[in-house]
C-alpha cells in the first residue's frame, strides 16, 4: 500500500494530500531509511518514524484497510512503540532505594 494513502487510512493525517506533503518533506522514515516518495510501498512489519502535530510517533504497521473507517477501527492498523509516558511502551518504574 502507498504510504501516504496508509497514513491517512490510520488517521494520523487528515487529508491525503497533507499525509503526502509530510512525506515528500522528507519528514518520514521507513525502517530508519527517510523516504521523499508518496508512493513509497509499505509492508507489514515496518517501522515508521515521523512528527505530528509537535510530537515523535514511532509506529509499527500492523494491516491493512480498503477504505478510511473510524478511529477505532483506524488503531486496529498498527502498533505504537512512541517511548514515554503518552506513547504506546511502557517504562519500568524505577525502584525506589
Amino acid at each position: 500500500m502507498r504510504l501516504d494513502k496508509w497514513l491517512w487510512h490510520a488517521r494520523f493525517f487528515k487529508t491525503r494530500a497533507l499525509a503526502a506533503r509530510v512525506v515528500a518533506g522528507g519528514k518520514v522514515r521507513i525502517n530508519g531509511r527517510r523516504v521523499t516518495k508518496p508512493a513509497t510501498t509499505v509492508a507489514v512489519g515496518a517501522v515508521l518514524t515521523f512528527v505530528v502535530s509537535d510530537r515523535a510517533r514511532v509506529i509499527r504497521v500492523a494491516a491493512f484497510d480498503v477504505r478510511r473507517g473510524p478511529a477505532t477501527q483506524a488503531r486496529t492498523l498498527y502498533e505504537d512503540l512512541t517511548p514515554g509516558p503518552s506513547g504506546g511502551v511502557e517504562t519500568p518504574e524505577s525502584p525506589l532505594d
